[in-house]
């Protein structure tokens, strides 16, 4: 009989530990183990929005999807062949539940103060039976119909999916997560069932706990609720995308009071080594501190002269597949804004980065990090999020203390051609 593998991982810097079970099933299982009220658990798949073309082992042949399925398939998995509701089983257990779908994952989550055990065989339950007919999938053609049209009448949304419409060109994370009501209207239960059966093996998913739970409990419900699965191969297939842009600029008008903005650089040096993307994705978190934060002098500059709000945001996404860098504001002159950015990003080029400035950056993204191990739900989904991307939590730490002052400045070289640059506008109606 197969027996589960039980290893601990520690951080000495950090002083935190969690343990890794590979189960007899094939799941691999963390707990994290935290003396605090709530507990959560999060049940994951590395299955998103942008896998709509693969191959599975023992076949050449491309398998295409229509878009949007994987958010289809989450909303689907609630239903149960008995007819009872999710839901309703967890508010019998008292925990909150919950799921989502992004780019490159799906997850299923629940938070619970008491009934652990009851709440998370649940959660394993409903996940590994599938029940889809083809009356359901119609009904739930409308829902997410509905949902998806009501996305549409969002600004934030809109800036965000037409910004990367103009920066790629046939890469899928270009497409709306939810897809489109022609897109799910090809949707019937086989290719749910093919989707599922594909992407929803064990050897394919994670399951995170952490709270105030010990690991023999989370074991002995893995062995009740879940089968043995095989081995499975994926391979994600991806048609060629140009380095530059597709479009300098795409704008629209919508119901809103001032003009948004969001100024998007496309990254096309994504490294292939797990730990080298995770080092790139702390070094722009770095730069981005030291470029952009409310302490940056272009910052500062655009909101004293009236030209931004404070609603000024950054943030910087890496996968396998894409890599890009987003800026967001309000402006009543978007191009005006565009324009002194670019200015700034040239200049720093130029004079180069200050290392004192370096330093406190380092320590802000380190600080930042370190918070999250004040949260349950922050430490299971950030342990979700490294895993699937080949690293671990406490590798983020080590990156972040590995990084040199010449590796950030590497990345302010490289990171800003002019070809990468583009920006997505919303104007009031």
């Amino acid at each position: 009989m197969t027996m589960n593998n039980i290893t601990v991982k520690k951080d000495e810097f950090l002083g935190e530990s969690y343990t890794k079970i590979c189960h007899k099933s094939g799941l691999d299982v963390y707990v994290f183990p935290k003396k605090l009220t709530t507990t959560f658990a999060l049940f994951a798949t590395k299955y998103g929005s942008i896998d709509n073309k693969f191959k599975v082992k023992g076949s050449e042949e491309t398998i295409e999807v229509p878009n949007g399925i994987a958010h289809f398939l989450e909303h689907k998995l609630f239903d149960n062949e008995d007819g009872t509701d999710t839901f309703s089983r967890y508010a019998e257990t008292g925990a909150n539940a919950n799921a989502f779908t992004s780019f490159d994952k799906t997850a299923y989550l629940f938070s619970c103060t008491e009934n652990f055990e009851e709440s998370l065989e649940i959660l394993l339950d409903f996940v590994t039976k599938p029940y889809f007919t083809e009356k359901s999938v119609q009904k739930e053609q409308g829902i997410i119909g509905q949902e998806i049209k009501m996305g549409e009448d969002n600004p934030a949304r809109c800036l965000f999916f037409n910004l990367l419409s103009a920066m790629y060109e046939s890469h899928p994370v270009q497409i709306s997560i939810a897809g489109t009501v022609d897109s799910i209207a090809k949707i019937d239960a086989e290719l749910l069932y093919k989707c599922y059966n594909t992407f929803y093996n064990l050897h394919n998913m994670v399951l995170c706990v952490c709270g105030d739970v010990d690991c023999d409990t989370v074991i002995s419900v893995c062995d009740r609720v879940l089968k043995q699965a095989e081995e499975c191969d994926i391979k994600r297939v991806f048609d060629d995308e140009p380095n530059c842009v597709q479009k300098k600029r795409i704008s629209a008008k919508m119901q809103i009071a001032k003009p948004l903005f969001e100024i998007g650089v496309k990254d096309n040096n994504i490294p292939k080594e797990p730990f080298e993307r995770l080092k790139k994705a702390t070094g722009m978190a770095v730069l981005n501190e030291m470029m952009f934060s409310k302490s940056s002098k272009i910052f500062n500059d655009l909101y004293n002269e009236g030209l931004i709000t404070s609603n000024f945001d950054y943030g910087y996404s890496i996968s396998e597949s894409f890599a890009f860098l987003e800026l967001s504001g309000e402006a009543d002159d978007p191009e005006t804004v565009y324009g002194r950015i670019k200015t700034y990003i040239e200049d720093q080029q130029k004079a180069g980065l200050d290392r004192k400035e370096f330093e406190r950056a380092k320590k802000v993204v380190y600080a930042d990090f370190i918070k999250i191990f004040d949260n349950t739900e922050e430490i299971a989904y950030e342990l979700m999020s490294y895993l699937f991307e080949d690293c671990d939590l406490f590798d983020y730490a080590r990156a972040v203390r590995v990084l040199g002052f010449d590796d950030v400045s590497k990345l302010l070289g490289e990171m800003f051609d002019d070809s990468f640059f583009a920006m997505s506008t919303v104007f009031p109606v």
